[in-house]
């Protein structure tokens, strides 16, 4: 009987089976534990497992629990402890355990995309490209007493998330509890994490001179955008035409950056002169890079376009997943469900991958929308657990990888995309300008509707 409930659902909702059995492999209870004992400092556990509060936090950033507390009262007595207790655990959760929680999922989900060959096509062929960027959680209510008189939103703090644009996969993440402080500050982390052949994307705000140096000295490469005032030059090359993209005129030079201790860096300044300016008013964009002469200037340009990639990743999270819980006033707290949040969204990196194997990559990524596939399986996701209880999918977190992969391509062919296919708006139009009953409070829709359709028939 379970075999039949089980196949139903597979052949009804595909990708809810897929999304779970996916969340059963990486987020393995065991697994979670021993990672826990091995990355927490002074925390420990007792009666509450860490395995059962990330259960707990990704049944609410996967919107199938609106709170916490809903997620606590659903699973009560399983959990064994008080919601004061919980939340007293999820208070204390250490910043370094939320990060390696994400890197493990990184772990187990790397391999299993490689054995589906569900790679996006390589941005910089010989490159491992990482993109960069930081994300300041937004401000929480204000439960906690030290906050309830503060008018100023309470900010619970930031992180560094690094994305893996052929994978899809969030690679690693460094939290910082201090939502006020600069980005730049949790820099050291990021750069001590450099390796040979990577090459680091990521805006502005990154291009410093500490920054660049340092990921030249540990032989990775980068491209980054210039910032107007964090670096300094007194020797330059003659600025050459580089070509054209389709946003402008392409032009590149080169420059030697100096450090302040007698060290210089020989760098390529690519220079887009854009045909429109940008909303700013900005006319001009200056990508700093120490990539070798055979890789153009249009590729470099086009290889910072893409840095966006990880916008829509914060995108993601915030508008189909909820990585901002914004109940959750204490810092190590809300990066934890923000971390938990990322964990999540590599599974559905992984749900992608599936089906761009099965379905082919243009398809899959012109056509494909998170939002539908997010809202599928919120819909399904409650009823199908209750069917199909959780000790029913344990032989998915021992599954071997070929396996695994050649189950989820299988599961992915029977999916139908048209479900799932993106609803692209148009261009925004202009605000209209409101000039009609501006003294009034209300009107009536009806009135207005009626006088319309008066007006169409005696014009």
């Amino acid at each position: 009987m379970l075999g039949r409930i089980f196949e139903r659902f597979a052949e009804q909702t595909p990708v809810c089976v897929a999304v779970r059995a996916l969340m059963e492999s990486a987020l393995d209870a065991e697994a979670l534990d021993t990672l826990f004992g091995q990355s927490a400092q002074r925390q420990y556990e007792q009666d509450l497992l860490f395995s059962t509060c990330v259960d707990l936090m990704a049944g609410v950033v996967c919107r199938t629990h609106r709170s916490v507390n809903a997620a606590y009262q659903a699973s009560v007595p399983a959990v064994g402890v008080s919601v004061q207790a919980l939340y007293d655990k999820l208070a204390g959760v250490e910043l370094e355990t939320s990060a390696a929680l994400v890197r493990h999922t990184t772990r187990c989900l790397q391999p299993l995309i490689g054995q589906m060959k569900g790679e996006l096509p390589p941005l910089v062929p010989g490159w491992r490209v990482k993109i960069l960027d930081g994300n300041h959680l937004t401000r929480t209510q204000r439960r906690l007493k030290p906050l309830r008189d503060v008018a100023a939103g309470p900010l619970p703090g930031q992180t560094l998330v690094v994305l893996d644009p052929a994978l899809g996969l969030v690679i690693d993440v460094v939290c910082g509890e201090d939502g006020h402080a600069q980005e730049r500050s949790l820099m050291e982390q990021i750069l001590t994490r450099v390796e040979a052949g990577d090459l680091w994307v990521a805006d502005r705000n990154f291009c410093t001179t500490g920054i660049l140096f340092g990921i030249a000295a540990r032989e990775g490469s980068f491209a980054i955008r210039q910032h107007a005032s964090t670096l300094s030059w007194e020797r330059e090359g003659s600025r050459q035409p580089a070509g054209r993209c389709e946003t402008g005129e392409l032009f590149e030079r080169d420059v030697w950056l100096e450090n302040g201790e007698s060290g210089t860096l020989k760098v390529r300044r690519v220079t887009l002169v854009l045909d429109t300016p940008t909303r700013e008013g900005e006319t001009e964009v200056h990508v700093m890079t120490n990539l070798p002469q055979s890789v153009k200037a249009a590729t470099v340009m086009v290889l910072y376009r893409d840095r966006w990639r990880i916008e829509g990743l914060f995108q993601d999270l915030t508008t189909i997943l909820k990585c901002e819980v914004n109940t959750l006033g204490y810092p190590k707290a809300a990066l934890f469900g923000f971390c938990v949040a990322l964990a999540a969204g590599n599974v559905f990196a992984a749900l992608r991958a599936a089906l761009r194997a099965a379905h082919g990559a243009a398809k899959v990524e012109e056509e494909v929308s998170n939002y539908y596939l997010a809202d599928e399986i919120a819909g399904t996701y409650r009823g199908m657990m209750v069917a199909l209880p959780p000790e029913k999918w344990k032989p998915f977190g021992t599954c071997d990888v070929p396996t695994f992969a050649k189950w989820l391509v299988q599961l992915a062919s029977q999916t139908n995309l048209s479900r799932f296919r993106k609803s692209p708006r148009g261009p925004k139009k202009p605000r209209q300008r409101r000039t009609r009953f501006t003294r009034e409070k209300h009107i009536s829709t009806a009135k207005m509707l009626a006088a319309e359709k008066a007006k169409q028939r005696h014009p």
